[in-house]
C-alpha cells in the first residue's frame, strides 16, 4: 500500500525498523497482480524487466533522499538567516544598558546550546526535518512545476482508489458467487466465467459485483468527508494479515509444485504482455512519494544508501519467489487478476478457513486503506487550489472536494473490474511521473540551488551514488520512452480490436 500519509505515525526508529517499514510500504496490493503479468509476458522477459525496473526505482529513490538532504540544508540555512536578522534587530533597538545587562546571560545560555548543536549536527545536510515531496516541489520548482507535481500525484491517487474500489467487490463476487453455486469445490480449474453468468438466482455476476461496489461505497465513502486519524494499530494489523497471506500462498504453491501438481508451463517471452507487466512492476516498486515519512525518523542514517539497496534486493527476491512459484504452479490462462483468488478453490486448498481467508484477504486490507488514500487525495486537491491567506467556503471544503475525490474512481470501478489493466495504466502513466520524472527534476534543481547557496566546496553527505548528470538524463529518457511505448501499445491493441 502506497500513500502519502500511511507512514505519518512513524516515530523515531532504528535503521533496521526503517528497513522493515520501507519493505512493507513497497510490497502491497500491486504484488497480487504480478503473477498474471509474469505469465502473460513470459518468465525471462519478466525477470529481466523486474530487475531493471527495480534498479531504476533504486536510482530515483537515492535522488529523492539527496533532495531531502538538500531541502533540510536550505531550511536550516534560512532559520540561521532569520535568527541573525532577529539578533540584528534586537541589537539595533536595545539600549547600551540593556546590552550590558544581557551580555553575560546570553553568553552563559547560548554557548553550550550552540556547541551541542554543532556536535550533534556537524553537517548542514543532515536529514532531521520531514520535508514532504510537495514541500520540496515548492522549494525547487516554479509555479508550473508545482502544479504539474500535484496533478501527477492526484492522477496516481485516483488510479489507486479505482484499483481498490474494483478489487474489493471483485473479490467478494468471486468468492460468494462460487460458494453460492458450490463450484468452489466442484468445478475444474480451467472453468472460465463471464460477467453475464448467473450468480444467485436471476442475478448475474456483474450485478453482484455492482451491488458489492454500492455497499463498499456507502460504507467507506463517508470517510472521505472527514479526517482519518489514529490508524497505527490498524496498519499493523493489516500488515500482519498481508504477510500471513503471502507466506501461505508461497508455501502452498511450493507444496503443489513439490508434489508434482504444478500445471504451469510459462513461455520464455511474449512481448504482447510487456505493456501490462511494465505498469504492474512500476506500481509495485512505488515508494518515492512516501520516503520523507520513512527516512526522516530513522535515527542512524550513516549507511542509508546501503540499507535502501539491501531493501531493494529483498523486495526483488520476494517478488521473484511469489511470481515464479505462481507461474509454475498454475497455468497462465487460469491465473486470476488477483492472485489470492487462485487459492479460493477446494482442489487447491482443502481447509475452508484458509480458502476464505485468502479469497477475502484483499477485502480486509484494502478496506482499511481506502479511506486513508481518499483523505490524502482530498487534501492534495485542497493544496493545489489553495491561495496564500485564503480559506474555502464550507460547502467547497466539506462537500465539493470530497465529492470530486470519491465519484470518479467509483465510476471507473463501475465500468470495469479489469484489475491488471487498472494497475498497468496507473503504473505506466502516473507511476512513471512519480517514480522517474519528479525525482529526476527534483535532484537536478536541488543540486543547482545547493551549489548557488553553499558553493562548490560543500558536499551533500546523502548525495546519490548516481551523481553524474548522465543519470538524470537517462532516467528522463527512459520515462519518455516508456510513455511512448505504452501509449503506442494501447493504440495498436485498440486498432486490432
Amino acid at each position: 500500500m502506497k500513500t502519502l500519509s500511511l507512514t505519518s505515525e512513524i516515530t523515531q526508529a532504528g535503521s533496521s525498523v526503517g528497513l522493515v517499514y520501507m519493505f512493507n510500504l513497497i510490497v502491497g496490493t500491486g504484488a497480487l497482480t504480478m503473477p498474471k503479468a509474469f505469465a502473460t509476458a513470459g518468465w525471462l522477459v519478466s525477470l529481466v524487466l523486474l530487475v531493471f525496473l527495480g534498479f531504476m526505482s533504486f536510482v530515483t529513490t537515492t535522488f529523492v533522499i539527496e533532495a531531502m538532504a538538500a531541502a533540510n540544508a536550505q531550511l536550516r540555512w534560512k532559520r540561521m538567516e532569520n535568527l541573525k536578522e532577529e539578533e540584528d534587530d534586537d541589537s539595533s533597538t536595545a539600549s547600551d544598558s540593556d546590552v550590558l545587562i544581557r551580555d553575560n546571560y546570553e553568553r552563559a545560555e547560548k554557548r553550550p546550546i550552540l556547541s551541542v548543536q554543532k556536535r550533534g549536527s556537524p553537517n548542514p545536510f543532515e536529514i532531521t526535518d520531514r520535508v514532504e515531496m510537495g514541500q520540496m516541489a515548492s522549494m525547487f520548482f516554479n509555479k508550473v512545476g508545482v502544479n504539474l507535481f500535484y496533478f501527477c500525484i492526484i492522477v496516481y491517487l485516483y488510479g489507486d482508489l479505482a484499483i481498490y474500489a474494483a478489487a474489493v467487490p471483485f473479490s467478494l463476487m468471486q468468492v460468494t458467487c462460487s460458494a453460492a453455486g458450490n463450484d468452489s469445490c466442484g468445478v475444474e480449474a480451467d472453468t472460465k466465467y463471464n460477467d453475464t453468468d448467473r450468480c444467485w438466482g436471476p442475478l448475474r455476476r456483474v450485478d453482484a459485483y455492482r451491488i458489492y461496489l454500492a455497499i463498499f461505497t456507502l460504507l467507506l465513502g463517508p470517510f472521505t468527508f472527514f479526517d482519518v486519524q489514529k490508524t497505527k494499530y490498524l496498519q499493523i494489523l493489516t500488515s500482519l494479515m498481508r504477510w500471513i497471506a503471502f507466506a501461505v500462498m508461497i508455501v502452498l504453491a511450493l507444496v503443489r509444485i513439490g508434489h508434482g501438481q504444478g500445471e504451469g508451463h510459462p513461455p520464455l517471452a511474449d512481448f504482447s504482455g510487456v505493456r501490462n507487466l511494465f505498469g504492474v512492476c512500476v506500481y509495485s516498486f512505488m515508494c518515492q512519494h512516501s520516503l520523507p515519512s520513512l527516512i526522516t525518523p530513522v535515527s542512524s542514517k550513516r549507511h542509508l544508501t546501503r540499507l535502501v539497496f539491501l531493501d531493494y534486493l529483498l523486495i526483488l527476491a520476494f517478488y521473484g519467489l511469489l511470481s515464479f512459484t505462481a507461474i509454475f504452479c498454475f497455468r497462465g490462462d487460469s491465473l486470476m487478476d488477483m492472485y489470492t483468488l487462485n487459492f479460493a478453490r477446494c482442489d487447491v486448498v482443502r481447509l475452508a478457513a484458509v480458502r476464505f481467508f485468502l479469497g477475502l484477504f484483499p477485502v480486509f486490507t484494502i478496506s482499511t486503506n481506502f479511506p486513508i488514500i481518499a483523505v490524502t487525495l482530498r487534501n492534495n486537491w485542497k493544496t493545489l487550489f489553495h491561495r496564500e491567506g485564503g480559506t474555502y467556503p464550507w460547502v467547497v471544503d466539506r462537500v465539493v472536494f470530497p465529492t470530486i475525490t470519491l465519484v470518479p474512481p467509483v465510476l471507473v470501478a463501475f465500468c470495469t473490474h479489469d484489475l491488471e489493466s487498472l494497475v498497468g495504466i496507473t503504473g505506466a502513466y502516473a507511476g512513471t511521473g512519480i517514480q522517474y520524472v519528479i525525482p529526476a527534476f527534483l535532484v537536478y534543481h536541488c543540486r543547482r540551488d545547493t551549489q548557488l547557496a553553499f558553493g562548490c566546496g560543500v558536499s551533500n553527505k546523502h548525495r546519490s551514488p548516481f551523481r553524474h548528470t548522465f543519470w538524470v538524463g537517462f532516467v528522463l529518457l527512459w520515462a519518455f520512452s516508456c510513455f511512448i511505448f505504452v501509449t503506442a501499445n494501447i493504440v495498436l491493441s485498440e486498432t486490432k480490436l
